[in-house]
């Protein structure tokens, strides 16, 4: 009797941390922008539902020595996105909604901070 019991209970405690709701770790949704390739050529590149909250910085132009910054970002994310102009979250800055428009060609980022709003 006492085993049904605990295995009874246990099985009751699992269905409850099942069910608990966690913390987001992923903005739901894609963030884009485009860039100048090494070679001259304009390209596009997109995080798919990125790491929520955090700090990414975008790898093709990351090195402000070596290449020109990343232009016309779409936040199509469910999270407030605010986007830098330097690495590592530094430098002028920008909030983008969530599900907006893509922004102009003449807004420079290298960095972008996802948040954890909706």
């Amino acid at each position: 009797m006492r085993l049904r019991t605990t295995v009874a209970a246990a099985l009751g405690a699992l269905a409850l941390v099942i069910t608990l709701p966690t913390s987001a770790s992923a903005a739901t949704g894609d963030f884009s922008y485009r860039f100048t390739g090494l070679d001259g050529t304009p390209q596009s590149a997109t995080l798919q539902d990125p790491q929520s909250p955090g700090c990414v910085v975008l790898p093709e132009v990351a090195d402000p020595g070596s290449s020109e910054p990343a232009f016309a970002p779409h936040n199509d994310t469910d999270v407030w996105v605010m986007v830098f102009t330097e690495p590592n979250c530094t430098g002028d800055s920008w909030t983008l909604r969530p599900h907006g428009n893509p922004a102009t060609d003449r807004l420079k980022l290298r960095s972008v901070f996802l948040t954890d709003r909706h």
